[in-house]
C-alpha cells in the first residue's frame, strides 16, 4: 500500500506562530521534535504521518493517531518510520518505508507499507 501527502509550508509556518511547541507536541513526541530545527522539517514530519495513515487506509483517528506513527531518522539524516505495536498488529504491518521532500512551497512525502499475507 502507498500514502502520499502535500502540505503547503505556510500552513505550517502559521500554525507553529500560533501553537508554538504546544502544537508540535499534537502530532509529534518529545523524540521527534529533537529533528525538527524550523516548520520545513515540521512540515515534511506532518506531510509523512498522514501520508502513513492513508497507506493504512484509515487516516488520523480512532485506529491509528499520530503518536502511533514513529518518525526518526538515519545516522545520515534520511527519515524512518515506525508504527506502534498495537497498530502494527491491528493491520499486520511487515515492513514500512518513507521519503520525504520539500519543493518550493511544498513538502512532500510517500509512504509505502507491506501486509502480511494472512
Amino acid at each position: 500500500m502507498i500514502g502520499i501527502d502535500l502540505i503547503k509550508l505556510d500552513r505550517m509556518k502559521r500554525f507553529l506562530e500560533r501553537f508554538g511547541d504546544r502544537g508540535l507536541h499534537k502530532f509529534l513526541s518529545g523524540n521527534e521534535i529533537i529533528f525538527v530545527k524550523n516548520y520545513r522539517n515540521a512540515a515534511g514530519f506532518w506531510a509523512a504521518k498522514e501520508a502513513c495513515a492513508k497507506a493504512l487506509g484509515c487516516g488520523i483517528g480512532a485506529e491509528c493517531g499520530f503518536h502511533d506513527i514513529i518518525l526518526s531518522k538515519t545516522p545520515k539524516g534520511a527519515p524512518l518510520i515506525d508504527l506502534s505495536p498495537e497498530v502494527c498488529k491491528r493491520f499486520g504491518i511487515t515492513d514500512l518505508s518513507v521519503s520525504i521532500t520539500h519543493d518550493g512551497e511544498y513538502a512532500i512525502a510517500v509512504v509505502a507499507l507491506e501486509k502480511s499475507s494472512k
